[in-house]
C-alpha cells in the first residue's frame, strides 16, 4: 500500500530509527494541506496502529522525502528538467484544491488484513503551517525546459494575450528587444487570456508577426526559436484571482531563489481594466524584486472617472509601478524634443515669447488609418489630444528640469499642464469625417464623437504668455503628416521687407520636427538666390534621418517597453499630469455632452472642416502648409 502526498506517490517504508524519536505525541509538519493525502483509490486513508511502529513509518516517509529532496538538487545542477507543460498540469489540478485550512486532522484507518502490525487504537495530527498564497501548491519544484543562469530574473505577463494589440505590436517589440540584446537572458514570457490554447498554440499565433530588422538578420531564426522556446501560455479562466494565482507559480517555477522582477502588461478592455489590475496587485506580484504595471489609454472616460480609476489603482499600485502608455509618445520625434532643446546652445536661449511668434503641433492620418474605433463613444479628444497631444506641448514647453531623472521631468510637465488655461469652446472646431457609398469605414452618422480637433491653447507663464499652441489633429484626411512647426517673429525692422513684399509670412523662420516616414529636422532661412541681382527665398536647412543615418527605425512600442524594463518613466502620465489634462479638456467635454457643440462635417480623404481656417485667422496664424 502506499499514499499520495501533494501528488507525490510514497511507499510505506520501515524505518530503522532510534527509539527515542518515537512516542505517541510525536508530530510532523508538512508543506502541503492534509488534503493531498489519500489512498490509491481516491478515498481519504486513516493511519491506526501502534505509536512506534507508527513513527517508524513517517520517520521512513519524512528520510525518503528528504533523500529525494538532495536527489533532485543534484540532478538541477546536472542540468535534468521535466517538461513544463507535466509542472502546468500539476498547478492545474492542484488549483482545485482547498488548502485555506490551518491545522488539518488526519486520520487513516487500515485493514487489518492489508497491515496486520497496526492496532486500531492510535490516531496522529498532522499540523500544517504556512504563510504562501493558498492557491499555491508549495511542493512544486522550479523546472522548467531550461536553466535560469546568475543573476536577477524578469517575467514578462501579456494580459490579454490573444488581442489585436498583442499579437500585432506587444509581442514583436519584445521580440525585438530580446533579439537586440536589450533584455536579460533570463527573460520569461508570459501570455495570458481566457481562451482555452496551449503554448504551442500562441507560439504559433505570434510567430507570424515576429521579424528581425536588416541589421539583425543574422541568426534571426534562431533567436526567434529560442524566444518562442521562452514564451508560455495561462489559460486565466473567469475568475481573474485564481488565474493570476495561477501565473503567480508559474513565474515562481522560473524564478526559483533568484532575485524575481515582473513586468504586467495590462491589454485589456478598460471595463475590465480594473478587475485585472486588483487581482494582479493581490495574486502575481513578486515579493523579491519590482513590480511594474502597464495601462493602456483612454485614462477613463472623463475627469470623474479618470480619478475613479486613478484611486482604485493607486489602492494597489504605488504611482512609480504604474506605467500609463500612449504608443505615440515613443516615437523618435518626441524622444528628441529634450535632446534638442538642452543640448544645443543655438535654440535654448530662443524658447520664449520674445522670439517665438507660435508653435504648431500636427498630428493627422489618412485613410490607411482605421477609423472605426473613435466611433465607440471616446473620440480623437479622449483617446490623442488628452495625452499625446497635451505631453508634447508639456515636453516641448516646460521649463528645465534639474535632471533627467523621470520624476524630476515629470516634475516639469506637470507645472506646464496646470499653467495651460483651460479651453474655451470659441478656440475649439470639431469635425467628423463624412464617408461616401463605397467607403470602407465604419461610422454612426447620429453621433457627434469628433474624428478632428482644432483648437488654440494658451500657457500663463513668463515664457509663454501670449505665444499661441495651435492644435491639428484628424483622422481621414489627405495624407498622414506628424510634426511640430516653432514659428518665430519676424526680424524687427527688416531691411529685406521690400524684396519679400507679400511673402513676409512665409520668410518668417521656422524650426520642423518632422515624423515619420520621413523623419527630418528642418530650419527654414532667408538666402538669396545666386547669380545678378537680390533675389531672396526661404529655403530649408534639413537633417533627413535616412539620408544621415543608415538605420531602420524601431517601433515606438519598442521603446516605451525597454523604457519600462530601465524604470524610465518621462514619457507615461503621472497621475497629477492626467488630473491636469482633464481640467484642460473638460469645459469642451462638457458642451459636446450638452450637445451645445456639433462637429463639423467633412469630406473622407480632404483638408478637414473648413472652420479650422477660421480659427487659425483670429489668433493671426495662417497654417504653413496653405
Amino acid at each position: 500500500m502506499s499514499i499520495s502526498f501533494s501528488a507525490v506517490s510514497v511507499p510505506f517504508v520501515e524505518s530503522k530509527v532510534p527509539s527515542y524519536l518515537c512516542s505517541s505525541t510525536y508530530q510532523f509538519s508538512f508543506g502541503a494541506p492534509a488534503n493531498y493525502i489519500h489512498s490509491e483509490s481516491g478515498r481519504r486513508v486513516l493511519l491506526h496502529g501502534g505509536p512506534v511502529h507508527f513513527c517508524r513509518t513517517f520517520c521512513g516517509l519524512k528520510r525518503w522525502i528528504v533523500e529525494n529532496l538532495h536527489l533532485e538538487k543534484h540532478k538541477r545542477k546536472l542540468g535534468h528538467t521535466n517538461e513544463f507543460k507535466s509542472i502546468k498540469n500539476q498547478v492545474k489540478d492542484q488549483l482545485h484544491e482547498d488548502s485555506n485550512a490551518e491545522t488539518t486532522k488526519i486520520t487513516s484507518q487500515v485493514e487489518e488484513s492489508s497491515v496486520p502490525s497496526f492496532q486500531p487504537h492510535a490516531s496522529v495530527d498532522v499540523s500544517t503551517t504556512t504563510t504562501e498564497s493558498p492557491f499555491i501548491p508549495q511542493t512544486l519544484s522550479s523546472k522548467f525546459p531550461y536553466e535560469c543562469g546568475e543573476g536577477p530574473t524578469l517575467c514578462i505577463a501579456v494580459i490579454g494575450a490573444t488581442g489585436e494589440l498583442a499579437r500585432g505590436k506587444i509581442f514583436p517589440a519584445l521580440f525585438a528587444l530580446y533579439y537586440s540584446g536589450f533584455l536579460p537572458e533570463n527573460v520569461c514570457i508570459f501570455g495570458y487570456s481566457r481562451k482555452d490554447m496551449t503554448d504551442e498554440d500562441l507560439r504559433s499565433m505570434i510567430a507570424s508577426n515576429l521579424t528581425c530588422r536588416v541589421e539583425h538578420q543574422q541568426n534571426c531564426g534562431d533567436r526567434t526559436d529560442i524566444f518562442l522556446s521562452r514564451t508560455f501560455y495561462i489559460d486565466g479562466g473567469y475568475d481573474n484571482r485564481e488565474g493570476m494565482s495561477k501565473l503567480d507559480v508559474l513565474m515562481k517555477q522560473f524564478e526559483g531563489k533568484s532575485e524575481a522582477n515582473r513586468i504586467f502588461y495590462l491589454s485589456v478592455p478598460q471595463e475590465a481594466l480594473i478587475n485585472v489590475a486588483c487581482s494582479v496587485a493581490d495574486n502575481a506580484q513578486s515579493v523579491k524584486g519590482w513590480n511594474r504595471v502597464i495601462i493602456e489609454k483612454p485614462f477613463g472616460f472623463d475627469v470623474l472617472s479618470s480619478h475613479r480609476l486613478t484611486q482604485s489603482l493607486l489602492s494597489k499600485f504605488q504611482e512609480q509601478q504604474i506605467y500609463r502608455i500612449d504608443h505615440l509618445l515613443g516615437r523618435n520625434l518626441i524622444e528628441n524634443l529634450t535632446v534638442l532643446r538642452f543640448a544645443n546652445l543655438v535654440f535654448e536661449p530662443l524658447w520664449n515669447r520674445t522670439y517665438i511668434r507660435n508653435v504648431q503641433v500636427i498630428l493627422s492620418e489618412d485613410l490607411g488609418v482605421q477609423v472605426g474605433r473613435y466611433f465607440d463613444g471616446y473620440g480623437i479628444i479622449r483617446d490623442i489630444v488628452h495625452s499625446h497631444i497635451l505631453q508634447t506641448i508639456a515636453l516641448l514647453a516646460m521649463e528645465p528640469p534639474i535632471s533627467l531623472d523621470g520624476e524630476d521631468i515629470r516634475n516639469e510637465k506637470a507645472k506646464l499642464l496646470r499653467s495651460v488655461r483651460k479651453l474655451e469652446p470659441s478656440d475649439v472646431i470639431l469635425g467628423q469625417y463624412k464617408a461616401r457609398a463605397g467607403d470602407k469605414v465604419d461610422v454612426y452618422m447620429n453621433s457627434l464623437t469628433p474624428t478632428y480637433f482644432a483648437a488654440a491653447l494658451y500657457i500663463d507663464n513668463a515664457r509663454w504668455d501670449g505665444v499661441p499652441f495651435l492644435i491639428k489633429t484628424g483622422m481621414g484626411l489627405i495624407k498622414h503628416r506628424v510634426e511640430i512647426r516653432i514659428q518665430f517673429h519676424h526680424v524687427p525692422g527688416n531691411l529685406y521687407r521690400e524684396q519679400m513684399r507679400h511673402n513676409i509670412d512665409l520668410a518668417t523662420n521656422e524650426l520642423i520636427l518632422r515624423d515619420t516616414p520621413d523623419e527630418a529636422i528642418l530650419v527654414q532661412v532667408n538666402n538669396k538666390i545666386p547669380g545678378l541681382g537680390l533675389q531672396l527665398n526661404s529655403p530649408e536647412l534639413n537633417l533627413l534621418y535616412k539620408d544621415k543615418y543608415n538605420v531602420e527605425m524601431p517601433d515606438s512600442y519598442e521603446q516605451l517597453l525597454l523604457d519600462v524594463v530601465d524604470g524610465d518613466n518621462h514619457l507615461f502620465l503621472r497621475s497629477d499630469e492626467l488630473a491636469a489634462a482633464w481640467n484642460i479638456l473638460t469645459p469642451v467635454l462638457d458642451e459636446i455632452d450638452k450637445k451645445n457643440i456639433a462637429p463639423e462635417l467633412y469630406e473622407l480623404g480632404g483638408r478637414g472642416p473648413v472652420g479650422a481656417y477660421y480659427l487659425w485667422a483670429k489668433h493671426g496664424v495662417p497654417w504653413a502648409e496653405d
